[in-house]
Formats: C-alpha cells, structure tokens, sequence
C-alpha cells in the first residue's frame, strides 16, 4: 500500500523561492553600487600638506633605494610624470586660484615650482589600491595652527593665557584690540576648508566630469598634516618642553576630528594624522640637534595621542612621517660641513677679486670631486629643493609620506 504524499506548503515555497532569486541579485546590486561609488578623500594641513619637492629632485629618487621603488608607478615611460586616469583633484591654498584636473604632478605650492605634495603618490595608491574613480579635495594653507586658524568651532574661541596677556601688557600693546584681532582669525582656515569641501561635494561634475550623480560618493578618508606652528608656539604653549606640555594640542586636534564628522555628515569619516616627523627620530639626532628632542618628541606624542582615545579606535590612525626621513643625505651634509671652511674662503676670495670666478669655481668643484663620489654629490645636490621644515623638498619623502597616508586610510575605509 503506497504511503499518502506530504503536502507542501505552498505560502513557504513561494518565499524560499524569492529568497533564493532575489537575495543574491540584491547582494550583488548593493556591492557593485558600493565599488562604484566615487571615493572621495580630503587631504589638509599646512605647508608640508601643500608640498615643496620641486619635481626636478623626483629625477634623484632613483639613488635612494627606498624611493626608487616608486619611480615605475610615478613616472611614465619616456619620463615625464604619471596622468592618473580615475583620480581627479580640487586643490585650494596651494596657488592663488582653485587649481583642478587629472591628478598629475604640480599640485604641490604653486610658488617657484612645479612641485609636489603628498597628494601625488597618495592618489596614485589608492587608484592602484582601489580600482575605482577618485576625488581629492586638498584644501592646505602654509604658516597655519591648529590652535588659532584650524581652530575647531568646538573648541570655542583662542584665548591668550596668563603669561601672554602679561608679557603684552609689559610690552604697552593694545591688548583689547589683540584679542579683537584673534577672535577674527580663529577657525577662519577650518572655515574655508569645509566651505570648499561642501561647495565641491555639490557640484562634484565640475571638477569630476565623469561623475555619475546616479552612483553617488562617499567620504573615505581625511588626511591631516599639520604642526609645525604650533610646535614653534612657545606663547600658545608655554610648557612644551616637559611632558604634557602640548596636550592643549591634542584635545584641539580631537575635537578637530568630531567636528569635521559632524559638519560633513561623516560620524566614522577615516581620520589619518600625518605625524610632523622633520629632522627624522629623535633618538637618531645629532648632539646639535639634541636641544630640540624634548620639544620635537612631546609633539610628536601630542598629535598622535587622539588615535589612541577609545571613541577613535578603529577609525583614526597615525602615520609618523619621521619615518621617511633621508638619512643618507643627511650624512652626506655632515661630510660636506668638513669642507665648508674651505669653500667658505673660496668664495669670499671670488667676492674680494682675489682669483677669477671661473678659477675659483673651478677650485670648489674639484674640492667637491675629491670629497663626494659622482652619485653622492648628485643625492646631496640634486634630491633636495628646499629647507628641513619641508622635508627638505625632497620628492623621494613626499612620495614616501604620501604612499604612507594612502596606506593608513585605505584599511580603516574598507
């Protein structure tokens, strides 16, 4: 005797069916909207952020083998600079006018360049990284503090401590209109940075013509390279040189953070605080250098300090950019010190008549001959373009630095 057939349930089926059908579909529509969705990322700071390698010394990287590494992914083959082809920029601070295009070189400081920043390589990783269409929006002023013109809104406005009001009243300073002046200037920058984010970010097809407004963007990631006015306050910090003495600094550097995230509507925006690191580790300086080290490394601590509050975890990272340090030429600096007095009197003799320019010339590049191998001489001449504070202007530490950046926010993004 055949046993009765068990009914279905024919309500069940129907719904498993359109879970099967349609779950997967959905999963897939929302991960290829997510993929193609332009990935924006917000690069600020002050002048290390604008960037001061003239991209002459990009040519000296290859004598550094760190650097050298990056020379195929910056440089084309006939050796003129990468075009990125899915990376766009809207750069502001660097130039007096709004500077935008392909992401290429000379986005760096407009003045006596072209240069580059960080935002050359940093772009040019996270398309490699990414595969997908890319917007920076590099907003960067030189000569600018966190503690007066980054201030954060949160923070309220800069007030002058005990010490300065004092030293201003000694001094027969006006102080009222001191303070009028400061309460002006305090937060302007931070101001004009998330003004140009916004009006950017509403308009995205004018700087972007390939947006696609149907795929929409997200803010991926904020870079942040700032300090060394504040590292130079004595004023603003009175006590830099003991422990402690800038934690003023990382309490305006986390409500900096929380601020951002609450004026562009980002509460998990990736934060990434590029670590002023000039001069290299501190455990590395020469005696010259040691009177600076409390200083330098009491910063140094206080900009990376808000990365490590609970409420960042996961979503602010640090990059100590002293890293990127060139060492080598700085060794080769210390040799050329030795034959500095001698230069030194060579060139006063040209200056006096007492030889030709030519012939004396001629003397001091043979002094150099003798003292530097060809490629040394060519590190200590050509790999650099400007002073310490800027990293030198070295190509071979910003395309470093910014590569570092790209790597610390990408993670956090996913």
């Amino acid at each position: 005797m055949s046993m009765p057939r068990k009914r279905s349930n024919p309500i069940l089926l129907f719904a498993l069916t359109v879970m099967w059908l349609i779950a997967p579909h959905d999963a897939q529509v929302a991960r290829g909207a997510d993929e193609q969705r332009l990935k924006v990322f917000i690069l600020a700071g002050q002048s290390n952020m604008q960037g001061h390698a003239h991209v002459r010394t990009i040519e000296a990287m290859r004598l550094n083998p760190t650097a050298a590494r990056l020379l195929p992914d910056i440089l084309n083959a006939d050796g003129t600079p990468r075009v990125c082809e899915q990376v766009w920029i809207s750069s502001i601070g660097s130039a007096e006018a709004e500077q935008t295009g392909r992401l290429t070189a000379g986005f760096g400081a407009k003045e006596r360049g072209p240069k580059i920043g960080p935002e050359f390589m940093f772009g040019i990783s996270a398309e490699q990284r990414l595969q997908e269409p890319i917007l920076i929006i590099k907003t960067a002023w030189g000569g600018k503090s966190l503690n007066t013109d980054f201030r954060p809104p949160s923070a309220g406005p800069y007030e002058f401590n005990e010490a300065q009001l004092k030293t201003f009243r000694t001094q027969n300073k006006d102080v009222v209109a001191m303070q009028a002046e400061k309460a002006q200037a305090t937060g302007h920058y931070y101001r004009l940075m998330t003004d140009h984010v916004k009006n950017v970010l509403a308009d995205i097809r004018r700087v972007y013509p390939d947006y696609n407004p149907e795929q929409g963007y997200e803010l991926a990631g904020f870079v942040w390279f700032q300090g060394w006015n504040d590292m130079v306050d004595r004023g603003t910090y009175p006590t830099r040189e003991q422990p402690g003495g800038y934690d003023q600094y990382s309490q305006l550097m986390a409500q900096f953070i929380r601020d951002v995230r609450q004026d562009l509507a980002a509460p998990k925006l990736p934060f990434v605080i590029g670590v002023l690191g000039v001069g290299g580790p501190t455990a590395e300086y020469s005696p010259a250098e040691q009177r600076y080290t409390a200083i330098h490394q009491n910063f140094r601590d206080a900009m990376a300090a808000p990365a490590a509050l609970p409420e960042f975890k996961g979503n602010v990272a640090t990059v100590l950019t002293e890293n990127y340090w060139d060492r080598a030429v700085v060794r080769l600096r210390a040799r050329e010190a030795t034959i500095k007095p001698q230069v030194d009197k060579l060139k006063q003799a040209i200056k006096d008549s007492q030889v030709s320019r030519e012939a004396g010339q001629a003397a001091i590049d043979k002094l150099y001959a003798a003292t530097f191998s060809q490629d040394d001489l060519e590190v200590l001449q050509q790999s650099t373009s400007n002073f310490d504070f800027h990293y030198m202007g070295s190509a071979g530490i910003i395309t470093q630095i910014g590569k570092g950046f790209a790597e610390a926010v990408l993670p956090l993004a996913k």
